[in-house]
């Protein structure tokens, strides 16, 4: 797995804050944090990606279900504007659900179109966005959880 040093960090702020804005574990609670870090990263039926704060974010997770999706490695996705996951076309719809996302804190049954690295177009489907917020009230950025 080839993961940031800060791999138990993210995890926790991607599971507590998904817990707490939809009221369910992201992972099955009996995995310890190394299994659940693990099975959400490499084994996950779900595409899962996380971007920060910055004015332009860029991501800061992708699961390898994610990665294939989108056609990028890890190093590459890491370095990512997330707008350019959707199309040209698509990237204000993209924004103003962002900004939905922002104001409630989360949304779900999300669909939209993407576009992969080789210019591939798919649609995530059932998606599920919600604000990471850590321990200390901070925004940290949001996360997307999507079937294709």
């Amino acid at each position: 797995m080839n993961l940031p040093g800060a791999a138990s960090t993210l995890y926790r702020l991607l599971a507590d804050s998904y817990a707490r804005w939809l009221g369910q574990p992201l992972v099955d609670p009996t995995l310890t944090d190394e299994q659940a870090i693990r099975w959400l990263y490499e084994e996950a039926p779900f595409g899962l990606l996380a971007h920060d704060t910055r004015a332009d974010p860029r991501f800061i997770y992708g699961n390898v279900a994610a990665q294939r999706c989108f056609e990028y490695s890890w190093e590459e996705l890491m370095e990512l504007p997330s707008r350019l996951s959707a199309p040209p076309q698509q990237v204000e719809d993209r924004r103003q659900f962002l900004e939905q996302v922002s104001k409630q804190g989360f949304a779900t049954g999300y669909r939209g179109l993407r576009i992969s690295k080789s210019a591939r177009t798919f649609w995530i489907n059932d998606g599920t966005v919600w604000q990471l917020v850590d321990q200390a009230g901070v925004l940290r950025g949001q996360a997307a959880l999507f079937r294709t």
